[in-house]
């Protein structure tokens, strides 16, 4: 049976303006999400993985519109939403709502658990207005939080109840698509496991589909089916949890894997340390991003930018930009000694 496509994301970019001299021109522009591709099927989970800096949450504020997208397509159930008045897409958001990393920043301090949850309900219609107090009710209690709880204020949470009131708040509209961006990382490692539990009960019970933003890749390969890897604006790697995890082919997703740590101290594994810091999304570095770090790079690398397609024994789906997938992996290309140290950890 064919999945079915909720989100299409095609060429998108997102450059934001530097201001500059006495006349306030633009100068200049970050280029936060340079032209990226990808799809998520209805009822899945995408993770999207990469440096602070690379552009994965910028990503998920341009679906929404929260920041306007400067080029590109995104279609949601083949409604093209960049060309949507504001209007509608107010009216849309019902189906596309965000959880986010900071739930005291994310959450007006002066209303109530009530208050926030009806505001929500308010604005897009969604339950009348004589059956809303029993909705919050019962969305308190979906999320694991009590009645009697409903009229206190945000500061009198703890930071993981926080995060499910934003989680309630978000699940307040019925919505189909849901972007988690950093939704657990600013919680305690027994809380994230508790959020990230309820997450995907949820996703079970209302069938939705998540668009999961972090760093950390330890909770990426727990709730992900596929996996987004991004450097510098640009996605290097995109494929299915076991395939990125198990059999990577771009050297910065194996390098960014070989960080993750093992909990067992008889353990030996070597870990690839890159060369440098990740180069200024105002002036990226010509033919593929990461060739200024990356151990293997020729100079076809610093000219021509690689396509991100599938290679020689990827498994389908599984797609890598990178000009030498084969000859690394056959060990026709060695990498240099200055790109790589390896250390026993």
């Amino acid at each position: 049976m064919a999945r079915k496509e909720l989100l299409k994301v095609e060429g998108l970019k997102q450059y934001f303006p530097i201001k500059g001299g006495m006349l306030g021109r633009t100068i200049n522009h970050v280029k936060a999400v340079d032209d990226i591709s990808f799809e998520v099927y209805e009822g899945e989970t995408v993770s999207i993985v990469g440096e602070s800096g690379c552009g994965k949450s910028t990503t998920g504020r341009a679906i929404l519109r929260l920041e306007e997208p400067t080029e590109g397509s995104v279609k949601f159930n083949d409604i093209e939403l960049t060309t949507l008045s504001k209007g509608k897409m107010r009216k849309q958001r019902k189906d596309l709502q965000i959880i986010f990393q900071d739930p005291y920043a994310s959450i007006n301090p002066r209303q109530t658990v009530s208050d926030i949850l009806n505001e929500a309900m308010t604005i897009q219609n969604s339950v009348p207005a004589k059956k809303r107090r029993q909705r919050i009710i019962e969305l308190l209690e979906t999320v694991g939080l009590n009645e009697y709880q409903a009229d206190r204020y945000p500061h009198e949470f703890s930071g993981g109840q926080r995060q499910r009131i934003g989680i309630a708040r978000a699940l307040a509209v019925d919505p189909k698509l849901i972007i988690c961006d950093e939704a657990v990382s600013a919680l305690d490692v027994s809380i994230q496991a508790q959020v990230l539990n309820l997450l995907e009960e949820l996703q079970k019970e209302f069938n939705l589909t998540y668009l999961f933003i972090s760093h950390d890749l330890g909770v990426v390969r727990h709730i992900s089916d596929r996996v987004i890897v991004m450097y510098l604006g640009k996605i290097v790697e995109i494929g299915d949890k076991l395939s990125i995890f198990e059999n990577p082919k771009h050297p910065y997703t194996k390098a960014l894997l070989s960080a993750i740590p093992v909990p067992d101290p008889t353990h030996i594994k070597t870990h690839i340390a890159l060369r440098g810091d990740v180069p200024s999304p105002i002036d990226p570095p010509e033919g593929c991003r990461f060739h200024t770090r990356c151990p293997f790079a020729q100079d076809i690398c610093s000219k021509e930018e690689p396509v991100l397609k599938p290679h020689q024994a990827m498994v389908e789906g599984h797609k890598a930009a990178c000009h030498f997938v084969e000859d690394i992996e056959s060990g026709k290309l060695q990498p240099k000694d200055y790109g790589v140290i390896a250390a026993q950890i």
